[in-house]
């Protein structure tokens, strides 16, 4: 089906009982079912903590839930990527880390995300009172499309009597008293004391060199986007941390989608860039600061006399420019993988560390669980790391060397780098003179990031709300070799012609937005490459005929999609517009029995599955 088709009379499939072996979260200790849901209009979130795109979709829900908390259960079903994160206290800590305010099934044997056949994170599935799944939508900006299916919904089944009003099964955790709560990145001040983003806090602190007595607060530890003194200022779980040179200190203000600006002399908090929006495909991609949308950056580094930026949320690297005032897309096409070259041509995916050493720019890339850097022409390399699936804790040489989900990365003395190998525990160290990867130490708590100090490494551990002091030890620490892949089952598709039908309904009360030109895009590659034979590239149709070469017999199909749509009023002159997107990374394995048809939901039902 492609984006034009009309969407469809709604049609109600019953929706499978929730199981994961993880057990619930924030209920209090009860057991959910479908059942004792009923009257409700129940809203699955399939996410893992990882994935930016995830976190996007927990900060869109966030009005929703609240506007209907009397009538909807919004329920978050992890379902885990990586190794780390079918780890049942790991996905404890990710629910309070990122402020999850309902219920979240632990799945760690992805049991439910088979039963609703999901193929990406994140998707969403509403289900009516009744029981019976009416909707699933796949990748970021379906809030306001999922507000109206509900406002629908409570008007049909209040009429109905089938509507159940009430409080709902949320129960909150109770707090932990810490002087920080999962931090995130770290900066060494001129003074010796050390600046850290309290992250899950909303706040910038100030500690003594001892990394423990609390020097000062920025922020008033309250969700938002407010400029001002100390404990005036609002912060939206901020991250990365750099100095300029006049002594001021730039935050990547990672949920506002903004750079902020901090003056540690007279405690004030401005705004250098972005407004506060999230960037979409088609917006702006250079130009005044505070004009351009950003999103989701994760880090900060001075290089080469400008502020770079790990843009996690679209799989770039940005600058800017303080004399300038401007932004500029520096790196990274917004496709999400691992592809090295030229700065226009280069792939990354969720970039969300950096540090700056001389020639080289270094960039965990966490991902593709990889050491990458970008030289001074701007070509992107990779170190450490070969893409989306391949992930682990293996030293020694480079090129087979293995990682998981790196969030950090520090400039050593020695001209080689540690990265804060965060879902595997580890400070590891990559040596670019001989090659080589070690690991320096163990036993850490999702470590995030790493400052100098002395003679010795301060450790943010994020998941012990804490900063670690090691000693930089001479000698690497030996660790058992492990390799993974992610989790997921591959799909078994058919050699020779292939079927992509991306599923696109446009919601009720929208249509397709073509003032501009086409109103939907579809980009199609392969790893490796030689798996595509005809299909790939960029297009503007929702369906494509792909062709698959026998001779490869696996491989991953990444597909990346949007539509957009307005609101189809005639008599509103100015319509509000909203982007879909969704990347999808698709495991295939070529089989004669496969499937000659590879349906993706972006939103709606596949009319084919009915």
């Amino acid at each position: 089906m492609n984006a034009a088709s009309p969407a469809p009379r709604r049609v109600r499939v019953r929706a499978p009982e929730l199981i994961g072996k993880g057990g619930w979260l924030n209920t209090g200790g009860e057991e959910l079912t479908l059942a004792g849901l009923r009257g409700r209009v129940v809203i699955l979130d399939f996410w893992t903590f990882c994935c930016i795109n995830c976190l996007h979709v927990l900060d869109e829900l966030r009005e929703l839930e609240e506007k209907h908390r009397d009538t909807v259960v919004i329920i978050g079903v992890h379902s885990p990527k990586f190794v780390h994160e079918a780890d049942h206290q790991a996905v404890v800590d990710a629910v309070e880390r990122y402020g999850v305010h309902h219920p979240v099934l632990d799945d760690p044997e992805l049991a439910t995300w088979k039963q609703y056949a999901v193929r990406a994170w994140p998707t969403l599935v509403v289900i009516d009172p009744e029981g019976y799944v009416v909707a699933q939508h796949a990748g970021e900006g379906h809030a306001g499309a999922i507000a109206a299916l509900v406002a629908e919904l409570e008007a049909e089944h209040e009429a109905k009597g089938t509507l159940r009003r009430g409080d709902g099964p949320y129960v909150p955790p109770e707090p932990e008293a810490t002087h920080l709560r999962f931090p995130g990145k770290a900066l060494a001040l001129e003074s010796g004391n050390l600046l850290v983003t309290d992250t899950t806090r909303h706040q910038v602190v100030e500690l003594a060199a001892d990394g423990e007595s609390v020097v000062r607060r920025y922020g008033t530890g309250e969700r938002g986007f407010a400029d001002g003194k100390a404990d005036e200022a609002r912060f939206s779980e901020p991250q990365g941390l750099c100095l300029l040179s006049d002594g001021r200190v730039v935050v990547a203000d990672t949920v506002n989608h903004a750079l902020r600006v901090l003056d540690p002399g007279t405690g004030e908090v401005g705004t250098l860039a972005g407004t506060g929006a999230q960037w979409w495909q088609g917006s702006a991609t250079a130009g005044p600061a505070r004009e351009v949308a950003l999103s989701s950056p994760w880090d900060v580094a001075w290089w080469r006399g400008e502020v770079w930026i790990a843009m996690a949320g679209v799989h770039q690297l940005w600058a800017y420019a303080p004399e300038k005032g401007t932004v500029r897309v520096a790196a990274g096409t917004t496709n999400e993988g691992l592809v090295d070259g030229p700065a226009g041509e280069a792939w990354f995916a969720q970039p969300s560390g950096l540090a700056a050493a001389g020639e080289r720019l270094w960039v965990a890339d966490s991902e593709t669980s990889a050491l990458r850097w970008v030289d001074p022409e701007g070509a992107v390399h990779t170190a450490v790391g070969t893409g989306l699936f391949d992930f682990g804790h293996r030293d020694g040489e480079a090129g087979q060397a293995l990682l998981q989900h790196p969030l950090g990365v520090t400039a050593l003395p020695d001209g080689s780098v540690a990265v804060c190998d965060t879902y595997n525990h580890a400070l590891r160290r990559f040596d670019p003179a001989s090659g080589q990867v070690t690991t320096l130490a163990t036993d850490l708590r999702e470590p995030s990031d790493a400052v100098l100090a002395g003679d010795d490494i301060v450790v943010v551990e994020s998941a012990r709300h804490r900063l670690t002091r090691l000693r930089l030890p001479e000698e690497a620490v030996r660790v058992d070799a492990v390799a993974h892949r992610t989790r997921r089952e591959a799909t078994e598709v058919a050699p020779g012609a292939l079927r992509l039908d991306v599923v696109f309904q446009a919601p009720a009360g929208q249509k397709l937005d073509e003032r501009y030109g086409p109103s939907t895009r579809l980009l199609v590659s392969s790893t490796p490459p030689e798996l595509l034979a005809a299909g790939g590239g960029t297009g503007t149709e929702l369906s494509r005929e792909l062709t698959l070469d026998p001779a490869v017999t696996e491989g991953v199909l990444h597909v990346s999609a949007m539509a957009a749509s307005c609101d189809d009023d005639p008599a509103n002159e100015y319509p509000a517009c909203h982007v879909h997107q969704q990347d999808w990374g698709v495991p295939v394995r070529v089989t004669a029995s496969g499937a000659a048809r590879l349906p993706l939901i972006l939103a709606g039902m596949d009319p084919a599955a009915q």
